[in-house]
């Protein structure tokens, strides 16, 4: 029962022709390429990011940074559990640090994989964040605020501003 004037849309390989389609549903698109950094602003919101690249998850979850903020998002994507088993954990701490701070505070529950797409969509969950399981984590884990940068990431899957993508 969302009204679709409150879905923002932003995908930077969007063709013109799939950008006037979008508009003429109703759905709002966002007029420029935020890199993931959305925040809620208060309200529950459901991000749908599907097979999307770690640094636009990290990058979510650096803005929204914060108790009240985290338990009110949803996030439709690749599996956080995932993500931590395939990259050593030095790695996950240093490129994805939000990622990996978050693991102990998130519930996740796989999607099935679509027998058409399993190669591409087998890795689907549903990430919500428990309020109660966000205030059990140490306090430290809230104080470092940096804004992730990605200067030693090897394998960036984000398409940045102004790199084709507005």
């Amino acid at each position: 029962q969302v009204p679709p004037s409150r879905c923002f849309l932003f995908d930077p390989a969007f063709s013109e022709l799939e950008r006037e389609a979008l508009g003429a549903l109703g759905l709002s698109l966002l007029p420029e390429n935020e890199e993931g950094k959305r925040g809620v602003q208060g309200s529950p919101t459901l991000f749908y990011m599907v097979h999307c690249g770690k640094a636009l998850y990290n990058n979510l979850l650096w803005r929204n940074w914060s108790v009240g903020a985290l338990s009110n998002m949803v996030i439709i994507g690749n599996s956080f559990k995932g993500m931590a088993e395939r990259l050593l954990s030095r790695i996950l701490e240093r490129d994805y640090s939000y990622i990996a701070k978050v693991l102990k505070g998130t519930e996740e529950a796989a999607l099935p994989a679509h027998p058409r797409y399993a190669d591409t969509f087998n890795d689907t969950s549903v990430h919500w964040f428990p309020m109660h399981k966000l205030e059990e984590l140490p306090a430290e884990v809230w104080e470092f605020l940096e804004e992730p940068t990605y200067r030693e990431c090897d394998e960036l899957e984000i398409i940045r501003k102004g790199e084709d993508g507005a």
